[in-house]
This record gives C-alpha cells, sequence and structure tokens, in this order.
C-alpha cells in the first residue's frame, strides 16, 4: 500500500496517523524532496529514504500520535558519519528537513438507522460536520434523492443504504463505528440492538425510545443471550438529559449535541472509552 492509500484507509476508518513529507534536502539523500511516508501507531507505509532517517521520522510521528498532537512539526536531520544516530549510520552526506504533519481529518462513521422525521432531522445537523455519515432505512421512500438532497452539501461524506435487513448493513461498518437506532419498527429496532451487541468493536450503541420499551427489549435481548454487561452497552434513551421536548428537532439537537460531547470526550482521551453517564456511553 503506498502512502497515498494508506491516507485514505486511515481516514475511512478513523485511525489517527502522521503524514511525513521530506520537505528539503541539503547535498546528497535516500529521497527527493517530496518523498512521502505515513505512519499510524502500529504501521507505516511507503518510505522516506529508510536507515536511520526514517526510523527517526516513525519515532517522531508516534511521540507525536501518543500526545494526540495536532500541530505540524519540522525535524532536520543530518546524513554524516559524524552525526549521532540511534539506528545506524547513513552516511549519504546530505541534510534532510522532514514536514510531520498530524491527519487532523480523521473521520469518525456515525450510522443512523432509521430516516423518518427524527432520523432525517439528525442527519442535516451531523451532515455539516466532517463525519463519515451511513443512512440505512428498509424503506425505500425515505432514501429517495429529493427527501436527501438537503443532507448532501455538508462537510459529511454521506452513503445512503437501502436495506430490507439493516442488521446486515450493521455488519458491514467499520469498527469503531457508533450507531444509532432510530427505525419506525420496534422489530427492526430489537434486531439492530442484538447485531450491534454481537459486535464487540462499536464504539457506542445508542438507541430512541421510552423506558417502557427499553424493559421489553431487555427481556428479550436476555433470551438472545446478552448478559448484564451486555446490556449496559447501550444507551437508552439517547438525547441530553433534561430536555422534555418531543418536536423531531429538538430531539435531533439533543443528540446530535451528546454524540459530539462524545466524540470529543473521546479525542481528549486519546480515542480510549471515556466513562459518562449524561451521554452516549462507548463500548
Amino acid at each position: 500500500m503506498n502512502w497515498l492509500s494508506a491516507l485514505q484507509h486511515l481516514q475511512e476508518q478513523a485511525i489517527p496517523g502522521v503524514l511525513v513529507t521530506v520537505a528539503a534536502v541539503r547535498g546528497h539523500a535516500p529521497r527527493e524532496a517530496g518523498a512521502k511516508m505515513v505512519v499510524s501507531v502500529q504501521e507505516s507505509w511507503d518510505s522516506v529514504g529508510g536507515g536511520n532517517l526514517e526510523a527517526t521520522a516513525v519515532e517522531r510521528a508516534r511521540a507525536m500520535l501518543k500526545v494526540s498532537a495536532n500541530t505540524p512539526e519540522l525535524l532536520t536531520l543530518r546524513l554524516t558519519d559524524k552525526a549521532t544516530n540511534e539506528y545506524g549510520r547513513q552516511c549519504c552526506g546530505g541534510e534532510v528537513t522532514l514536514l510531520l504533519e498530524p491527519l487532523a481529518t480523521v473521520r469518525p462513521h456515525i450510522a443512523i438507522f432509521g430516516i423518518g422525521h427524527v432520523g432525517l432531522e439528525l442527519g442535516l445537523i451531523l451532515s455539516r460536520l466532517p463525519l463519515n455519515l451511513h443512512l440505512v432505512d428498509s424503506r425505500a421512500a425515505q432514501l429517495t434523492p429529493e427527501r436527501l438532497a438537503p443532507l448532501m452539501g455538508g462537510e459529511a461524506r454521506v452513503e445512503v443504504h437501502h436495506s430490507p435487513i439493516p442488521e446486515m448493513t450493521l455488519h458491514e461498518l467499520p469498527p469503531g463505528a457508533h450507531i444509532l437506532i432510530l427505525t419506525h419498527d420496534h422489530a427492526e429496532d430489537a434486531a439492530l440492538c442484538d447485531a450491534a451487541l454481537r459486535r464487540a468493536d462499536l464504539a457506542s450503541i445508542g438507541l430512541i425510545g421510552s423506558a417502557v420499551k427499553w424493559i421489553r427489549f431487555q427481556e428479550q435481548l436476555r433470551r438472545e443471550g446478552h448478559s448484564d454487561a451486555d446490556l449496559a452497552r447501550i444507551t437508552t434513551p439517547i438525547g441530553l438529559p433534561g430536555i422534555s421536548d418531543k418536536m423531531p428537532t429538538v430531539i435531533a439537537i439533543s443528540v446530535a449535541a451528546q454524540l459530539v460531547m462524545l466524540l470529543e470526550s473521546q479525542r481528549a482521551a486519546h480515542a480510549q472509552p471515556p466513562a459518562l453517564s449524561p451521554t452516549l456511553r462507548p463500548t
């Protein structure tokens, strides 16, 4: 995988990374100005020259990732036998300046299951954010281009999924996705809850509904083999506490605000799931 494919891969999977570019070369060096590589916490792709030069760049990039740095840095290394090198000698005779840029456009995947009144309003709000936004519904009429047109002009990358069996689309979502379940059919909601709980790699699962609905769902999900710990992964009702208005727009604003709080908390905690009671609990 080259650096460009790696960059797209990290963005699509919402994985933090650093883009390393040879910004300037003086004298002889393994690679010319403009050469690039991409570094994540566990992997790297492409090359800026190998040897001590590249090993030092990877080490520095991972140190930036560890502290969630968001400011680019310049790193200048001399390639002579007199330079202090931690990873072996490179005696090309030149000097290389590297630009290390944290990837600031990591886009979380948000999936809304059910594009009814609330789902459409929620999609409209979230479409204005830098997200990968998945709109899923079993009803084709809810997903017509005319109906979804207002959601297509924002920052989000919107994917539309007409799925007669919505939980099949759930299985296609990447690890770390956030799931919001608000379909028109309680049977669909229950099936989605069951399928979501069978994926341990989802970031959060939110379910719209009343306390009575959740009591019934818990009974059903326990019969499907889910434990109390499993059920605790689902946050219901979704939305900020203290807002009682049931207008679709108000509910959507509440749910969107709650989700943004969760995303900010996860970024601040270096993508570690926080234990938050008033917000969507990550899984």
